[in-house]
């Protein structure tokens, strides 16, 4: 049942920019993050002004609002969207732009952890998410640097093989266009000569996911839902039947609401938050390789992650730059260690990159849910909020904004890929985030001597 909220509090809304002071490298200016620099699409709007009605207001612009917008015009609802930054601010724009399906855990895991009704259906939902992400963008020529070759999961030990064969075979089960790709397969398909394995999914790609999420954006406008930037949400109320949402110089007055800031958050009046544990990731990009290395180093395109528990990431973009990316929060201490190791790990995954200079760092901020499967919640009558992605945003985020706008707007009971709980809380977050970011600095000290 849909419960309205009985106290004021504070909200996962858009959220401070996550460069902090005493960070020179990785966050020296926006422009550090490579996303911003090579971006093709760019939605710009104006603050709201002023006061409004909608059917549907949405708070936070990242792959989730915009696509919820998209799908709310779409429908002929007028949709209202309110971001307090620029669009794709947070995660969304920081994001390593791998389109995988379904979730960091494997299929069977997401059933015993949600029950096998509701583990089928979400595991089914998910695996044909990325059809969605690259049919949006070729319906609405959203120029992003869209490739369909796939995804790598790479095994980093021969541990990380056997789990491998584990999700090869669950994956299989299901039906799935996986490959499990043999030490000497992975090392030929990647030009990486450390791997044990990989696993292969055909459904999968890489796209640039700032460049998606204003192209989502603004074909979001063009099908006639309103966006505006730098409109930070002061206070949330339900009264007379409906969601009043204010900000600093305006207000929506809406039938329906929509909160999807996941990790980034501005406190607002009116609202209690779930709360989850942030997890920071980082990623820095080299220059244009030249065409000689270009065609050594992942051929064939695919966007890559390993089997570590502190994970790393490794792509490569459009105009052939490297990026890598790995755990860990580039403050308080943190910047000299992660940059050292992202050095040394580049030298050991590509030998023939070694001493290449990385022109652009940045790093985002990930909701971490307890069992890593995000979360719809119905914080009062006639409104959601999804948030939890725990690293897989972009396919999951724009499925369930477009599910949950279709609910709010036109059919109550439209299928949705999760159950929509009345609350939902967890304890330890702050600990738990430590305790990610602890591990991956330990983690890496370790590698970077083990790698010199």
């Amino acid at each position: 049942m849909l419960r309205r909220p009985d106290r004021l509090g504070k909200v996962l809304s858009q959220g401070p920019d996550s460069c902090h002071k005493g960070v020179t490298l990785l966050c020296r200016n926006r422009v550090d993050n490579l996303w911003q620099v090579s971006t093709a699409e760019r939605e710009r709007t104006t603050p709201l002004s002023g006061l409004h009605a909608a059917d549907l207001v949405i708070v936070g612009g990242g792959f989730t609002g915009c696509s919820a917008a998209l799908a709310a015009a779409e429908l002929g609802a007028r949709a209202i969207l309110l971001e307090a930054r620029d669009i794709g601010h947070g995660g969304s724009g920081r994001n390593v732009g791998l389109v995988n399906a379904g979730l960091w855990l494997p299929p069977r895991e997401v059933a015993r952890a949600i029950g096998e009704q509701q583990g089928a259906r979400l595991n089914a939902a998910l695996a044909a998410a990325p059809d969605l992400v690259f049919d949006l963008v070729e319906r609405y020529a959203i120029a992003c640097e869209a490739r369909r070759d796939g995804t790598l999961h790479c095994a980093h030990a021969p541990s990380g093989l056997r789990d491998l064969e584990d999700r090869h075979a669950q994956q299989r089960e299901a039906g799935a266009p996986v490959t499990l790709l043999s030490a000497e397969q992975a090392r030929t398909r990647t030009g990486s000569p450390v791997l044990h394995g990989a696993l292969h999914d055909a459904r999968a790609g890489t796209i640039q996911p700032l460049a998606y999420v204003h192209g989502l954006a603004r074909a979001a406008r063009q099908a006639g839902a309103v966006l505006h930037e730098h409109s930070p949400v002061t206070g949330i109320r339900h009264e007379a039947g409906a969601w009043q949402v204010e900000t600093g110089q305006g207000a929506v007055t809406s039938k329906a609401l929509l909160v999807a800031t996941n990790a980034y958050h501005l406190p607002m009046e009116g609202w209690q938050a779930p709360e989850t544990a942030a997890l920071h990731f980082f990623q820095m990009a080299t220059d244009p390789l030249p065409d000689l290395l270009s065609q050594d180093v992942l051929p064939g395109g695919e966007g890559c992650w390993d089997t570590a528990t502190v994970m790393t990431s490794f792509r490569r973009d459009a105009a052939g730059r490297f990026i890598l990316g790995a755990m860990g929060l580039p403050e308080r201490g943190g910047r000299a260690l992660h940059e050292g190791w992202a050095r040394a790990k580049l030298a050991r995954l590509f030998p023939q990159l070694a001493g290449s200079r990385f022109a652009h760092a940045w790093s985002g901020r990930i909701a971490v849910t307890r069992d890593h499967i995000p979360k719809i919640v119905a914080p009062g009558p006639d409104a959601l909020a999804v948030f939890g992605y725990s690293g897989r945003g972009i396919a999951p985020g724009t499925l369930l904004g477009r599910q949950a706008a279709r609910a709010l707007v036109s059919r109550p009971n439209a299928p949705m890929a999760l159950d929509v709980l009345a609350d939902y809380s967890e304890r330890a977050t702050m600990l738990r985030s430590l305790t990610y970011e602890t591990g991956a600095r330990a983690i890496h000290a370790l590698e970077r001597l083990l790698l010199r």
